[in-house]
């Protein structure tokens, strides 16, 4: 059970007026609506106001534990006001730089200060100086601007909208949906596509009317031009395009990814490491521990699992690294009590069933004193570590050289509920409310247009698709890591989701991260369904920088990430279609008798229906 959420992440809203010279809220409506993100920072609130211009924080002190790095943080001559969520990894290299350019000594620690001393230094271009995780927000009074930032791979949210000539931006839609001038309302397009993708944000669209996303790596400025909000979106961190040469691999993956596991270590609170006993989780673990004295390590999983499952294997591998362990277990009732509940605290569905396992043993290691845990996110999209996806990719880029299927391949062989299967399943005012599913479609096919672009024109055409799979699955799984952390107080950090680490694997050939051996059949066979024989090779440059590092247990396991038989269990949830009245009006009477039937049996059908049912009640009971 969850009860009172009173722990979290750092979280900020930001309202600025841009019809007048004074806020359009006051005070108490400031603070009851920052105060909707309690959960998200309870060691401590902030709120400024000056002209037109409200920042409000929630605080989790992690670096710099002192009232010196409260917010919001305002620049000495005033002019610059900053809330920020996140951490800096590169806060000495760029204090370094600040100081040969602006001598005035930092008055803390922190690296909320180094944020706003390098945006008064470099202005927007402080960003491309950034290594961290981040979401932040800056009003700068001399140009009446706001502006709006997320770090390259999206590890920290943002969102925002703006209303009568306000915007109004938070980390969660929470807050923004409460603002006394809005309300809620479905955007049935990003309905209809989360049954195919349950993911709840797709670039900058999100489930809620009129509320965007920041998208990761770009920046968002709002000013004011004749009368108006004029807004600008501009991107402030590109992909690396591929190469062909392959020379140091081996070494410099080693390098780069110990590099960045070192630099995400940095924190004044208490850090332990999530470990499934998988590759990417042993290779963080094995290079913590040789930092680190007394690193915990925690899995989750369910009970009476196999000798392969993520609790026996996690187990082993702490043992031989000689860390001590501890687990947390994921059953039935623990997860159809906790599945709802985090639909109601967060305000929108869950992505991924694992993401109860994850809240699980979040809660486990915040309970022994843990604040901050190391992920293995990332690893998996910028590697190449799905072998059945992967393979199936190649073989659709073999039957199509040119990439004009790519994103409509990559949509319809990843989905949950198919395109095709659409109007058995919504309404058909909501299926023409969501146009189709055209936007989805068109989505991706641009997407992947833009992937191949990046790859570059000497790229083998799966890194298309890998890097696909980067802007989708990678910037949802760390969205989930977010919002699961998040419910138990612990910030997560994913050393592999790291925009050097990025680059770097980026570059490398598709040949130093995967092989389909004799796996990948024949060339036109780019169907679903693949199977995957044991020569197909995945992460090929991972798994050789660290062979001989890790415990071999782990370098060549099958993938896998806390996974829990919840086919079993929806069943318990099922109920909640026939209930609820929003899911009557969007989904067909077909749909929910056939999932209420046989949940276990329609579970790509089940999982997200009961999902969206769930959120639609917590918004239009």
């Amino acid at each position: 059970m969850i009860g009172p959420i009173d722990r979290g992440m750092c979280g900020l809203f930001v309202s600025v007026n841009f019809a007048g010279d004074r806020p359009a809220i006051d005070d108490a409506t400031a603070v009851g609506l920052r105060d909707r993100l309690a959960h998200r920072g309870p060691d401590g609130a902030g709120l400024w106001r000056a002209g037109p211009a409200v920042l409000a924080h929630r605080r989790l002190a992690v670096v710099d534990l002192t009232d010196a790095g409260a917010q919001p943080m305002v620049s000495a001559d005033g002019a610059v006001a900053l809330v920020y969520n996140g951490e800096l990894y590169n806060d000495a290299d760029l204090r370094a730089q600040i100081r040969r350019l602006d001598p005035r000594p930092f008055a803390s620690d922190c690296d909320t200060e180094t944020v706003l001393r390098a945006i008064e230094v470099f202005g927007e271009d402080a960003l491309a100086r950034f290594r961290g995780m981040y979401a932040l927000a800056w009003w700068d009074a001399r140009r009446r601007r706001l502006t709006l930032a997320r770090d390259p791979l999206g590890v920290k949210p943002l969102y925002y909208t703006e209303v009568g000539g306000e915007v109004v931006a938070a980390s969660e839609p929470g807050p923004i949906l409460h603002h006394p001038r809005l309300s809620p309302a479905p955007n049935l397009a990003m309905l209809s596509a989360y049954l195919t993708t349950i993911r709840t944000v797709l670039g900058e669209d999100t489930l809620f009317q009129g509320v965007l996303a920041v998208e990761p790596g770009s920046l968002v400025r709002f000013e004011e031009a004749r009368g108006r909000v004029s807004r600008t979106v501009r991107w402030h961190w590109t992909p690396a395009p591929a190469d062909e040469v392959d020379e140091g691999a081996e070494a410099r993956t080693r390098e780069v990814v110990g590099e960045s596991l070192e630099a995400h270590l940095r924190a004044d609170a208490p850090l332990c490491a999530l470990l499934s006993g998988g590759l990417d989780s042993t290779i963080l673990t094995a290079l913590a521990r040789e930092r680190l004295d007394g690193l915990r390590t925690y899995a989750a999983g369910a009970p009476g699992g196999s000798e392969n499952d993520d609790l026996a294997c996690a187990a082993a591998v702490a043992s031989e690294l000689g860390v001590a362990h501890e687990r947390a277990i994921v059953d039935r009732e623990a997860f159809v009590q906790s599945w709802p509940e985090m639909v109601r605290a967060m305000g929108v569905p869950l992505s991924t069933p694992n993401e109860t396992a994850i809240f699980a043993v979040a809660s486990r290691l915040r309970a022994d004193g843990c604040v901050v845990t190391i992920s293995g996110e990332g690893a998996d999209e910028l590697f190449a570590g799905y072998a059945a996806p992967t393979v199936a990719a190649w073989r659709c880029s073999r039957a199509d050289p040119e990439g004009a299927a790519g994103g409509l391949f990559q949509l319809e062989a990843n989905a949950w509920v198919p395109l095709g299967a659409k109007r058995r399943v919504l309404r058909e005012a909501a299926l023409d409310a969501a146009g189709a599913d055209a936007p989805l479609v068109e989505r991706y096919q641009s997407w992947f247009a833009e992937a191949a672009r990046q790859a570059g024109p000497f790229a083998d055409p799966v890194e298309a698709h890998l890097r696909l799979l980067q802007r989708v699955n990678l910037t949802g799984l760390l969205q989930r890591l977010d919002s699961a952390t998040m419910l138990a107080g612990v910030e997560g950090r994913t050393p592999f989701a790291d925009a050097v680490v990025a680059h770097h694997a980026q570059g490398l050939p598709i040949s130093m991260k995967f092989d389909p051996g004799e796996a990948a059949g024949a060339p036109g066979d780019a169907g679903g369904g693949v199977a995957v024989a044991a020569e197909v090779r995945t992460k090929i440059a991972l798994r050789r920088a660290f062979r001989g590092r890790i415990p071999a247990l782990a370098l060549d396991r099958p993938k896998a990430s806390f996974p829990l038989p919840f086919r079993e269990w929806l069943a318990d949830q099922s109920p909640a279609l026939r209930r609820s009245r929003f899911a009557r009006e969007v989904f067909t009477p077909e749909a929910i008798d056939a999932v209420s039937a046989a949940p276990g049996e329609h579970w790509r059908l089940a999982w997200p229906m009961i999902n969206a049912a769930l959120w639609g009640d917590v918004w239009w009971s």
